[in-house]
């Protein structure tokens, strides 16, 4: 993506910018702030869009006004432009000077640090931008120091640019004037696969208990006024257990392969630094009532990712015995021979004992869940349960979640 050259955007009458995409250190607005540093005056069609959607969606984010001394503008054969903000605004209220590339994904993913797991991640987000008729126009930041050295450039994100007929197909983010702004957190594959999730624990509880404790019927096969009532529960349980093996395979293939960074193998364990070790002992303490206020996550805090990371552990786990009891009944398969073969260690009536164990573990999790999907969703008004409908969540404009920018 090239801002000035001619025979590029330079032919394009009108053009708008969507909402930007954020790798998670600063906001969807402070990217726009970057991506629309120009001269003033500028006829540069992609000045022009990114500076009406930051007047339009960031009131309150001013428009980084540069020298044209300042700007480098890009060439054919260099496809990001340079630009200087002096004196520039940061989120914390101070001012520094920094530095601004602007321009083609590619050509500023080969000169900025950046790690690989982020690279892909942004790849797989542009990718999609992409597909819906929008080019991704990156942007870098770089730091000056005293000496009026310039650091390392780091990507912060991107803005989709398109011809304004494109502009309906991509949603905002957090867009209008508003105390509050939407932020966008779940995904519509992981809402589908929770609420499949909910539905696959639901069936193979209710079959697995019958199961264990046969409580109504009977299930003689010589019964012609109820059938094989045990078969039918059993082929019910078999058949959800396959359902649920498929949604873990799922869950872990978007792990590595998803475009969505809460759903990426990084977030199954949150405390990676102090502050996260710090943050959950106040999050307990907020659970406990003794604290009135935790941490803001807008995503899963460290105590909900550390439920949920033990939660699919316990599922494999559940799964793993589960098919070792299913695999008694093959014995002529050497497959499911090999996967029963710890039954014949601990004893077959161990291994149905610890089965129905974790069915009741799991039934615990599920009863706290529900408990504070509702507090969180009564007294922190933070749309837990509605976030896992309609995918996002209320934060009120300039609240800074830990894990993620803050909100303008």
């Amino acid at each position: 993506m090239t801002t000035t050259s001619p025979g590029t955007l330079a032919e394009v009458p009108l053009l708008v910018a969507g909402t930007a995409y954020s790798l998670g250190v600063v906001s969807e607005g402070r990217i726009m702030t970057m991506a629309a540093a120009a001269p003033p005056g500028s006829d540069d069609p992609v000045d022009q869009a990114a500076i009406a959607a930051l007047k339009a969606n960031y009131v309150g984010l001013d428009v980084p006004l540069v020298d044209a001394a300042d700007v480098d503008p890009a060439t054919p054969k260099r496809r990001y432009s340079i630009t200087r903000i002096r004196a520039y605004h940061r989120q914390d209220g101070g001012r520094d000077d920094r530095v601004i590339m602007r321009g083609d994904l590619d050509a500023v993913l080969d000169k900025v640090e950046i790690s690989k797991e982020e690279r892909r991640v942004i790849k797989k987000n542009a990718a999609a931008v992409v597909r819906n008729g929008w080019r991704p126009l990156a942007v870098a930041r770089a730091k000056v120091n005293a000496k009026d050295e310039v650091g390392p450039f780091r990507i912060e994100g991107f803005v989709p640019v398109a011809p304004e007929a494109s502009h309906a197909k991509l949603a905002d983010v957090s867009s209008g004037p508003a105390v509050f702004a939407r932020v966008r957190v779940w995904s519509a594959s992981l809402r589908f696969q929770h609420w499949l999730n909910v539905a696959t624990i639901f069936v193979l509880s209710c079959t697995g208990f019958f199961i264990m404790d046969p409580f109504f019927g009977t299930t003689s096969v010589e019964s012609d006024a109820s059938g094989y009532l045990m078969g039918t529960i059993r082929m019910i349980h078999f058949t959800a257990a396959f359902i649920w093996l498929i949604i873990g395979l799922a869950r872990i293939w978007a792990a590595f392969m998803s475009r969505d960074r809460y759903l990426r193998w990084p977030t199954l364990w949150p405390l990676k630094k102090k502050e996260d070790v710090k943050n959950l002992g106040k999050i307990l303490q907020h659970y406990a009532l003794i604290k009135e206020h935790a941490p803001l996550y807008l995503a899963h805090n460290p105590l909900q990712q550390l439920a949920y990371t033990s939660l699919y552990v316990a599922g494999g786990f559940q799964l793993l015995t589960g098919f070792m009891l299913y695999g008694l009944y093959h014995p002529s398969s050497s497959f499911w021979a090999f996967i029963s073969t710890p039954a014949t260690w601990i004893g077959i009536p161990t291994l149905r004992l610890i089965h129905a164990m974790m069915m009741f573990l799991l039934w615990a999790f599920v009863l706290m869940h529900i408990y504070m999907v509702l507090r969180s969703e009564s007294l922190e008004r933070h749309g837990g349960l509605s976030a896992m409908i309609n995918g996002g969540v209320w934060v009120r404009r300039g609240s800074e979640p830990v894990d993620a920018p803050k909100v303008e």
